[in-house]
């Protein structure tokens, strides 16, 4: 889905102090303004500040993490149970007035085990293909409970609607096909809107496209809000004899709480359209704050006034309204992390010259960096899995990658993954450990695995007493190609 070239120049700034700062909402994180269109200032040389030499990271001690490893091998993908239960529970106490469906967005990670957590919570599926609707089934999900908002209708939409999957049609040209093959039933549809502004990430923009920004003139996802409020969605919903039960929209990942709730209001007026909707999807994108310093999403503090909006919609309207949302980076996130063995050490000299952990992962499992600039937290522990070995001494280091790409980077500045910065970590000798936590979502899940023939990696849930299992076994090498075939004989 993107392109990385092969020669990716590494710009070195000169300097980086790294800043955060909550907004004017008191909620949304920001970097120092700067005249460059990047939120932060410049120092001698980019250096993340943040703590160099913790004896544990979020939830992994040397010793848990040692014996994760002893258990798979490295790398290897680490969740927490005790952190996907306490996520789970704050999404399914967000404030509603007429009833809450929290819709898990499958897509940050979809590991068969955590399905069937989040299912046995009471947590329904949000899928984005319908593929991702058939794995979250073959996990023992109700199709009623699988919520299917796609870029791309897929050719068996009507099985999986029959099956009593929902369907947000996400286009004019999905709605008549829906329309189409369920043209005077009645059938309910939902209709994803966009609203015309969006928000995610680094970008500050409402408007401009980034890689998180899901909403706005310059993102593809949804229906354009004036087909919506011209009439253009209802002529096809009424010639087509479809029921609309659901509005559905969603801005962006990492989006400003703020605009947030503007658009949950816009959301409401597209709902009094259509006097069937009985839900408002307000999707997710909730911001998770992965560093220190960086604040994450109040669920509480933005949810009370939605749910005060629903209320007021009810007076207006006479209808009461579920509440649907869709958090994924919120409910795993912070529930997750990527555990690697430093396997070399380099360094370069000069003026420009760095110290280079090369790990045994790298965009082969966490692409974030690589691909948006990503800052994770990263802890050295010691390989022996004794906290007691856990040393004083710093250093200034890059974190790279094993793949055989420039680009492959663990420790890019913040938002611009083009760009290295070095971290101060605890001095790391080859065979420590390297914890990267906030790796929950988008991680595993959106990896180049098998970039360099280098297999999936494993996934363990630790449990509150620290012991791992595993729910997920590492790829064989004879799986990344087994389904490649010869040539005819006599082509070449």
């Amino acid at each position: 889905f993107f392109i990385l070239e092969p020669n990716l120049k590494m710009k070195l700034n000169t300097a980086l102090t790294y800043s955060l700062a909550l907004a004017g909402s008191g909620i949304a994180s920001a970097f120092t303004v700067t005249p460059s269109k990047r939120s932060f200032t410049r120092g001698m040389k980019s250096q993340m500040k943040m703590s160099s030499n913790p004896t544990e990271s979020l939830f992994l001690t040397a010793e848990s993490a040692k014996g994760c490893v002893d258990l798979v091998g490295t790398p290897l993908y680490a969740y927490s149970l005790p952190k996907l239960q306490e996520a789970a529970k704050e999404c399914l106490a967000f404030p509603n007035a007429y009833g809450l469906t929290v819709r898990y967005a499958m897509k940050a990670c979809p590991n068969r085990t955590i399905l069937e957590l989040f299912n046995k919570m009471g947590v329904h599926i949000d899928a984005s293909s319908g593929f991702e609707v058939r794995r979250a089934i073959s996990a023992g999900i109700a199709p009623e409970n699988i919520s299917l908002s796609t870029q791309e209708l897929p050719a068996d939409f009507a099985e999986l609607v029959d099956m009593g999957v929902k369907v947000n049609a996400c286009s004019i040209s999905q709605l008549e096909r829906f329309g189409q093959h369920y043209a005077g039933t009645g059938q309910k549809v939902g209709v994803r809107v966009n609203p015309g502004v969006g928000s995610g990430g680094f970008s500050s923009s409402t408007t401009v496209f980034s890689k998180t920004n899901v909403g706005g003139p310059s993102s593809s996802f949804g229906i354009w809000h004036t087909l919506v409020e011209d009439g253009t969605v209802s002529d096809i919903v009424e010639k087509c004899g479809l029921t609309v039960e659901r509005i559905h929209t969603h801005i962006g990942s990492g989006s400003d709480p703020k605009i947030w709730q503007q658009v949950a209001s816009k959301s409401l007026s597209f709902c009094k359209i259509f006097p069937t909707v009985t839900a408002c999807n307000l999707g997710g994108g909730y911001k998770v704050g992965r560093n220190p310093g960086e604040p994450s999403t109040d669920l509480q503090e933005i949810g009370r006034p939605v749910a005060t909006a629903f209320k007021e919609f009810a007076a207006d309207t006479g209808r009461e309204l579920t509440l649907e949302i869709e958090p994924g980076t919120y409910i795993v996130a912070m529930s997750g992390a990527m555990v690697s063995t430093v396997q070399d050490k380099v360094f370069t000299t000069g003026d420009d010259g760095h110290t280079f952990l090369k790990l045994d992962s790298g965009m082969t499992d966490v692409l974030r960096p690589s691909l948006y600039g990503a800052v994770h937290p990263i802890t050295i522990l010691p390989g022996s899995g004794n906290t007691d070995d856990v040393g004083s001494e710093t250093e200034n280091v890059v974190v790279v990658g094993h793949c055989c790409e420039s680009g492959d980077l663990m420790t890019p500045e913040p938002g611009e993954a083009e760009s290295l910065a070095e971290r101060t970590l605890r001095k790391a000798e080859i065979g420590d450990l390297v914890v990267m936590d906030g790796s929950g979502a988008y991680c595993s899940a959106m990896s180049t695995k098998n970039y360099n023939s280098f297999p999936e990696a494993p996934e363990v849930l630790v449990d509150g007493d620290g012991k791992a299992y595993v729910i997920r076994a590492r790829q064989p090498l004879e799986q990344i190609y087994c389904n490649e075939c010869s040539a005819p004989e006599g082509l070449f």
